[in-house]
């Protein structure tokens, strides 16, 4: 399910949920996702909240403990703005990228931990599914580049356990 709160004209909702299908399913996940895209302020609660980091961020993830929901993942829509404009695609494309990533965290890969395996996984798919440069390969070809709320640097944090979230 896809919950676009903050609406951006060049953010099609339909767009977006078919490609959470598509990719959901190129990840190998069966369950329910649900994708809350909200705005800056929003998530800066939530990352306060969960990790303890009192600034937005980009996306997050809450794995569930339940076998039929796999879990959530938040975006903020005004840094995936931002970003976009910054690397010169539209913020639908941004979007798709961290609904990707997001999906590779709910798979249980975590990029600050795995030795490439998330990142070598998010590079196949963002090919296959037809998406520029990702999150982690964006952090690692220019680590002194930051964007508005997501720093390279920054750990992930939580579990496979309610109430952690992943970024």
């Amino acid at each position: 399910m896809l919950l676009l709160v903050h609406e951006l004209p060049d953010v099609r909702e339909r767009a977006l949920a078919l490609f959470a299908g598509k990719a959901q399913r190129a990840v190998g996940l069966r369950g329910d996702v649900v994708i809350f895209v909200t705005c800056s302020e929003e998530m800066q609660k939530l990352n306060r909240e969960y990790r303890g980091k009192d600034e937005p961020t980009d996306v997050l993830t809450f794995p569930s403990l339940s076998p039929r929901v796999l879990g959530d993942i938040a975006i903020s829509v005004e840094i995936a703005a931002a970003n976009a404009a910054e690397l010169g695609h539209s913020t639908e494309v941004e979007v798709k990228i961290l609904i990707l990533h997001g999906l590779l965290h709910l798979a249980d890969y975590d990029h600050e931990t795995d030795d490439g395996e998330m990142q070598t996984r998010e590079t196949t798919l963002r090919r296959k599914l037809g998406l520029p440069v990702g999150l982690i390969e964006r952090a690692h070809s220019n680590p002194l580049k930051s964007s508005p709320g997501r720093k390279p640097s920054r750990k992930s944090a939580g579990s496979r356990s309610r109430g952690g979230a992943r970024r």
